[in-house]
């Protein structure tokens, strides 16, 4: 029978992985057997640079948190060692690590996972995987948004390297004469017809 030092700090293990189930946004199981050394330290690295925490846990550890995050459908994967990343802020970054990885190296075998507070199944966590991360998601939003600008600041620029081909210093050189000119075409009001004097009264 156990040591009550030893159940504690089991509790302790539970307590801390249920934490981090909770304020993680997404996570991956997977069995890491047969990586190599190597394999297995670019894996980190890799995991490392997309903030995702990796970590092997004891499946019995593991057990005790899922039911206690209300992650129950993570029990039935709990076979062989287990290995599990999650991160805080990004639903996508731990799937798309893996899976990446795992398609260069098949001993990484994807067990399942969860997003957001609900077990997800292999099929789903691939389809994670195969969405943007959210650093390019967040370049794209704003290449789209400068752009517009861009556009504007190209054709300010052709409109300057005109002007100053033609020997003009100040663009309001060309945009002054141009709104006079534009003044001197509209046609003058026409004054209007005076009014005809009624006849006097005989």
């Amino acid at each position: 029978m156990p040591s009550a030092k030893i159940l504690e700090n089991k509790k302790a293990m539970v307590q801390k992985l249920v934490e981090r189930l909770n304020n993680s946004q997404a996570g991956v199981l997977a069995d890491y057997r047969g990586l190599t050394v190597d394999q297995d330290t670019e894996l980190r690295r890799k995991l490392r640079e997309a903030n995702v925490e990796y970590t092997v846990i004891k499946n019995s550890i593991i057990h005790f948190a899922v039911k206690e995050a209300g992650l129950e459908g993570l029990d039935s994967i709990l076979e062989g060692p287990t290995a599990l990343a999650t991160c805080s802020d990004d639903v996508v970054s731990p799937a798309k690590v893996l899976c990446d990885f795992a398609k260069k190296n098949d001993q990484l075998e994807i067990k399942g996972g969860f997003v957001e507070g609900e077990v997800i199944s292999i099929d789903e966590v691939k389809k994670y995987a195969s969405i943007p991360s959210k650093d390019v998601l967040i370049s794209k939003m704003m290449g789209s948004m400068l752009s517009p600008i861009g556009a504007l600041a190209r054709a300010l620029q052709a409109m300057a390297d005109k002007a100053s081909e033609a020997g003009v210093e100040n663009m309001t050189d060309i945009v002054a004469p141009a709104e006079e000119a534009a003044a001197e075409e509209e046609p003058a009001a026409e004054a209007a017809p005076a009014a005809e004097e009624a006849p006097a009264a005989e």
